[in-house]
């Protein structure tokens, strides 16, 4: 899988100004993720990785502290410290969670809430990420599986054969790089969540309104025109039901040491 980093890092932080305003199933996920672990047990420094609006690093901070937001957007960067201006224990970290310019062994736990499914080589994420743990450090994160938009994906088959939507790694790819990074305790729980919307247009305008549109480099360069636009609308609609069309998503979640 490769990704355009230069695009994914534009695309979020032009969604920056929108994304709270969308963003239910991050939130969601978020929650459903502290849940998946004994947070009474946590000691900070925690690395919170990829933190968008710092959603998960203000809920971070209710149990340990301190706490580095880190993205790699600045503008979402700026939105979390706008949000978290009280806190004292935040450090605001601009930069890529596949480069991390942090020291060895210096956090004891890194959270990441649907953010990971934007690296390309999470082998080497994942060994990284091990690096800056404290011995008995855990990694705790969400990702998006591949049934996520299942049914976008179905409806731009009967189009053409480009990749219109972000392929995600399943259960089985997670932990095969897990395990090369080292890590040797996996716990794997997975969710499926459905959202429903009145139109695909309403689903697609608010895929770019939290940056998560199509980023796939290397997919059909050429402009998709009206009509193929209105053939993906027309199989799409075959899912409709109660004047709603269902959008499937897939959120993996995993703790790791």
């Amino acid at each position: 899988m490769y990704l355009d980093k230069a695009k994914i890092r534009q695309s979020f932080a032009a969604a920056s100004v929108t994304y709270d305003g969308v963003a239910e199933l991050q939130r969601t996920v978020g929650k459903a993720l502290l849940g998946t672990i004994d947070t009474e047990s946590l000691r900070g420094p925690l690395l919170d990785l990829g933190c968008g609006t710092g959603f998960l690093s203000a809920k971070l901070l209710a149990f340990a502290q301190p706490v580095i937001a880190l993205d790699m957007a600045l503008p979402m960067l700026q939105v979390t410290r706008t949000k978290l201006a009280d806190m004292p224990n935040v450090t605001y970290l601009c930069a890529d969670a596949e480069q991390l310019p942090l020291a060895g062994q210096i956090v004891d736990g890194v959270f990441s809430n649907l953010a990971l499914q934007w690296c390309i080589n999470l082998d080497v994420v994942f060994t990284d990420i091990k690096r800056v743990l404290k011995p008995g450090g855990r990694l705790v994160f969400s990702t998006f599986g591949p049934q996520t938009l299942q049914e976008l994906k179905a409806a731009w088959a009967d189009v053409d054969d480009y990749n219109h939507v972000n392929d995600f790694y399943s259960e089985q790819q997670l932990t095969h790089f897990l395990q090369l990074a080292g890590y040797t305790e996996i716990k794997i729980e997975t969710r499926l969540y459905r959202s429903s919307y009145g139109s695909v247009l309403a689903l697609m305008k608010e895929l770019k309104h939290i940056g998560a549109h199509n980023m796939i480099a290397g997919r059909n360069k050429n402009i998709t025109t009206k009509t193929q636009m209105q053939r993906m609308i027309a199989a799409y609609e075959r899912h409709r039901t109660s004047d709603r069309i269902p959008a499937t998503y897939e959120a993996i979640m995993v703790t790791a040491s």
